[in-house]
């Protein structure tokens, strides 16, 4: 599993103008928590770069003060203005302890719906899954290969060994859905097949020839006073 190393140092200062002073100094401040203790440190900005900017889960290995730390990162704070890197939580990972993380979806395989004129559409691009540091991976393995036209995948029916994913069952991950070219294809079967039928039906309601025009004569009406 991939993993970044980050150079840090503590930090003595807490407050807003310890804080400021930091990033003025491209000094990034960030918190590791889930352990023993709660650390407090800085590392320059571009420490983080390939953990922050990539959709990749990354483990983050942070050395401060001649200790490493196995951490995962929580999250992730951008200045509202510049939209520059602020601030980062880490949980460190301890082993016997279960944790709560998003793991990202790779997807394989091609649909059979998709084979047969559908379109696919992802829904998801992660889960959030609880399990212990040692089960991590870099991803979740979604095989779509028998997917069919109209169908869903669901995170219920996604397994994973040794996770417990947290999202709603019901939730769609997945579908193949009809394109605009296959039920136009649909529209027009069905339209060419319905001509030929009404034409060799009789029309509705249509008197025979012999009887056409012709009302029923009317009962002789009987004289008054006879008997």
């Amino acid at each position: 599993m991939k993993s970044v190393k980050i150079e840090g140092k503590r930090r003595s200062g807490l407050g807003k103008k310890a804080t400021r002073q930091l990033r003025s100094e491209e000094q990034v401040p960030a918190v590791i928590y889930g352990g023993e203790e709660t650390i407090h440190f800085s590392a320059p900005v571009i420490a983080f770069r390939t953990l922050v900017y990539t959709p990749e889960f990354q483990l983050a290995e942070i050395a401060i003060d001649g200790k490493s730390y196995q951490t995962i990162m929580k999250d992730i704070q951008f200045d509202v203005v510049t939209d520059e890197l602020s601030h980062i939580d880490f949980l460190e990972l301890v082993e016997g302890r279960k944790i709560n993380t998003t793991l990202p979806i790779k997807f394989h395989g091609q649909p059979q719906g998709v084979k047969d004129g559908g379109k696919l559409e992802l829904k998801m691009k992660s889960l959030n899954v609880r399990t212990y540091p040692k089960y991590l991976t870099e991803n979740i393995s979604v095989d779509i290969t028998n997917l069919q036209l109209h169908g869903n995948i669901r995170v219920e029916d996604v397994k994973v060994e040794n996770m417990e994913i947290m999202n709603s069952p019901r939730v769609p991950v997945a579908s193949v859905v009809t394109t605009r070219a296959l039920r136009q294809e649909d529209t027009a079967v069905a339209t060419g097949a319905a001509a030929p039928a009404a034409a060799a039906a009789p029309a509705a309601g249509k008197a025979p020839a012999a009887a056409a025009g012709k009302a029923p004569a009317a009962a002789p009406a009987k004289e008054k006073g006879k008997k």
